[in-house]
């Protein structure tokens, strides 16, 4: 009768490791993101940290990871992913001062969004344009009509990209009381990305006044960050 207690025990506790061993915590949707982020990363070699540094990233294997590419746009509805619904461009939409139409609409941005990233999963889909971190609101101050990326932003006004670009984050991630987000936005271009486009790889915003920049320049990406949460943040290609 011992021996019989001793092999079952042995065998809950050979059953109880292997389950830990095949659950880790990372897997565990119980626990915190932070808590699962940790662990994962406590695992992973530093090759296998610094592959992650980019925007398509490779899968990890052997610890279950899928490829993601972060690459993902949706100025003003999915873009370059199939066939979806197309909302009017930003500058037509800060036109309507109606930042609560412009959270539904965004709303309505990640739930197909959503709705595509499941079956780009099911089907193995990993490459650009198939993820939930979407590269939008652009919210650089839009002064010189000369610049060809004008349409994507919300105008010239600091306080109405402000309230857009704040309704566009919180359509697409969620209001935060939900145990996930819908997806994450990105505010960019952090700052003073506002032309010219041709040489934006070299070009270098010069003579800004602090005032300028604390008053026209910065103020959105100082709301969208501290009330809207946002989860990414896209730098400039200037310096200034």
């Amino acid at each position: 009768m011992k021996s019989k207690k001793v092999i079952l025990f042995t065998l809950l506790f050979f059953s109880a490791f292997s389950f830990r061993a095949e659950n880790p915590p990372y897997k565990n949707p119980e626990l915190s993101p932070d808590e699962r982020a940790l662990d994962l990363l406590n695992r992973m070699t530093l090759k296998e940290k610094f592959a992650q540094m980019h925007n398509n990233t490779g899968g990890i294997e052997r610890l279950g990871v899928r490829p993601y590419d972060w690459w993902n746009e949706a100025l003003h509805g999915i873009a370059r992913a199939g066939k979806a619904t197309v909302f009017p461009q930003a500058i037509g939409l800060a036109a309507t001062f109606d930042d609560m139409a412009v959270s539904e609409m965004f709303d309505m941005v990640s739930d197909e969004g959503r709705a595509k990233y499941h079956d780009f999963q099911r089907k193995r889909m990993y490459n650009g344009y198939k993820g939930l971190t979407f590269w939008t609101p652009n919210i650089n101050i839009f002064r010189d009509p000369r610049w060809g990326r004008g349409m994507e932003t919300y105008g010239e006004d600091p306080f109405l990209t402000t309230k857009m670009g704040l309704a566009v984050v919180k359509g697409l991630q969620g209001d935060g009381t939900q145990k996930y987000d819908k997806a994450h936005a990105c505010a960019k271009h952090y700052a003073v990305h506002s032309g010219p486009e041709w040489n934006r790889h070299s070009y270098n915003a010069e003579n800004i006044s602090i005032r300028d920049l604390r008053e026209t320049y910065l103020p959105a990406f100082k709301v969208l960050v501290t009330e809207g949460k946002v989860k990414e943040v896209m730098c400039a290609y200037n310096r200034f």
